[in-house]
């Protein structure tokens, strides 16, 4: 999980105990960096730079770098990275 999302997820309002529950089941978080800031800007850009939606831009391009698979319950929010290699696990 990138700490971004890691962040998001934060905003709650959350239960103690659900935070706990998650933090044991996703225990590392990666961190962002300047290639992912530079990744997160040409997703923005490329997508239209849709008001409200950069934070999502920002965890797609840890996930990009990562080489990992984006969960989400958000398909709406993240399909449009598809098109850069972003790939989707949906429940």
């Amino acid at each position: 999980m990138s700490a971004i999302a890691w962040a998001a997820f934060l905003c709650g309002p959350l239960p103690l105990e659900l935070v706990q529950v998650a933090a044991r089941i996703v225990p590392k978080r990666a961190s962002f960096d300047h290639l992912d800031a530079e990744l997160a800007a040409q997703l923005f850009n490329d997508s239209g730079r849709p008001r409200g939606t950069f934070v999502d831009c920002m965890i797609a391009a840890t996930a990009l770098r990562a080489g990992a698979h984006l969960a989400t319950s958000n398909v709406a929010d993240f399909r449009r990275f598809a098109s850069a290699g972003l790939s989707l696990v949906v429940d």
